[in-house]
């Protein structure tokens, strides 16, 4: 039996260390064969969003790097286990950056999984899931939203049996041994864990004074001719004709360079909104985005500055908006541990196939109720409201039906595997051997 533990623990992390060690040495006692990766001493590339691993070099990542190699590995493995730092309820930044790199190991192809709308198996067997995250003290909002996404990992990547749990740093070794024996023992038995219901959004007071000045974050790596800007910007656009000031910052182009992520971060310190607009990467937030927040959280923490605004714009290639929730809650997890006023989120499925970019003012036919939601949405910021449920509802709401869209998706992804002579190989089982 193999077991590959991914460790997206930063170095030093005690917490982190105990668990992997008291995890390793169960895995060792029952015979298991376990490769650990510290994943922050690893140089992984982040998912470029261009979905190539599906159209261009079908089953394998397009971006040349180790992570081809682990997910090679973890279709070989019988257990794949995550270990993390609960951040905002999700995966640290260093975790994510691989797991944003899996859906090589699933097919683009649609069908529907316990009602709702899937990617397709791309093998006939994929490893068991254990996810365990470590807190430094209790926040039921935070670990149930990390269950919560753990169970929505499991379903997209068909983990048979799965668990997930939560450590406390203050949880003495033995306890952390029992922990890890019962995580195991479960495993065996067949047990998953419970059901985890995402809590419920926070309420939020309106009748703030008027917006004057917003910054749009924007967290596709497709920049500005992403989904996410066309809708972000259409929004911020509304805002602009009433005489708000608005900027616009890209968070890909501006993590790796100090003077734009100098910029953002004075923006965001200046701004009385601050909206981040993005896609949903595996049921949660794409890797750069969780960096540059955790940054954003660590600059003003035990601060005394102003408490902005902050809202979350998210779009899904799914036909149900109901994707995006987890991620949406880990923004308003977010928000609140960073001294944040959430003032709401939106959400929109089927963004790729519906929006793909294009600019929303022009658009007719499915757009108009998405211009009409955030219509609705833009004016009540400008108010210095929350965004109305009636704006939310509007832009959640299917445009086709789920049935047409995955099988429309048939069609899709094969016509843009035909410009690189793929459409034949598109279930190319790229890792079969073993590694």
């Amino acid at each position: 039996m193999k077991a590959i533990i991914l460790n997206g623990s930063s170095k030093n992390d005690a917490t982190g260390e105990r668990i992997r060690i008291a995890l390793t040495d169960e895995l060792a006692a029952r015979g298991w064969e376990v490769k650990h990766v510290q994943l922050c001493d690893e140089k992984i590339g982040n998912c470029a969003g261009d979905f190539f691993c599906w159209i261009r070099n079908p089953g394998m990542c397009n971006v040349a790097d180790i992570n081809r190699t682990f997910a090679a590995e973890i279709i070989s493995s019988d257990l794949m286990v995550y270990l993390t730092p609960v951040t905002f309820g999700g995966y640290s930044y260093h975790l994510k950056k691989l797991v944003d790199h899996q859906i090589q190991n699933v097919e683009p192809f649609f069908e529907k999984v316990a009602g709702e709308t899937h990617h397709q198996k791309r093998y006939p067997r994929y490893p068991d899931f254990l996810a365990v995250g470590w807190m430094e003290q209790t926040d039921p909002q935070q670990e149930a939203i990390f269950r919560h996404l753990a169970q929505r990992n499991a379903v997209n990547f068909y983990a048979h049996k799965s668990v997930a749990s939560i450590v406390m740093a203050d949880q003495p070794d033995e306890d952390v041994r029992l922990a890890a024996r019962g995580w195991l023992d479960d495993l065996a038995k067949g047990k998953l864990s419970r059901a985890e219901r995402l809590p419920d959004p926070a309420v939020t007071r309106g009748g703030s004074s008027p917006l004057q000045r917003a910054a749009l974050l924007v967290g596709s790596p497709r920049t500005r001719k992403s989904s996410s800007h066309a809708l972000g910007g259409y929004l911020f656009d509304r805002m602009a004709e009433s005489q708000v000031q608005t900027e616009t910052f890209y968070i890909h182009t501006s993590l790796y360079s100090p003077e734009r992520m100098q910029a953002l971060m004075e923006a965001v310190d200046s701004a009385d909104l601050v909206m981040l607009a993005f896609p949903l990467y595996v049921d949660s937030l794409p890797a750069p985005v969780m960096a540059v927040l955790e940054r954003i959280a660590t600059r003003r923490a035990g601060k005394n500055i102003t408490r902005p605004r902050f809202a979350a714009l998210a779009n899904c290639g799914f036909p149900e908006a109901a994707h995006n929730q987890t991620a949406l809650a880990i923004c308003e997890t977010f928000a609140r541990q960073a001294g944040f006023e959430w003032a709401g989120a939106l959400s929109l499925g089927a963004g790729e196939g519906l929006v793909h970019g294009a600019a929303l003012a022009e658009a007719g036919g499915p757009a108009i109720p998405i211009r009409k939601a955030l219509d609705l949405a833009a004016a009540a910021l400008v108010r210095g409201e929350t965004i109305p449920q009636e704006a939310a509802d509007l832009l959640a709401r299917p445009i086709i039906p789920a049935w047409l869209y995955r099988w429309m998706g048939i069609f899709g992804w094969r016509q843009q595997a035909r410009q690189y002579g793929v459409q034949n190989i598109m279930r190319r089982k790229a890792y079969s051997q073993k590694v």
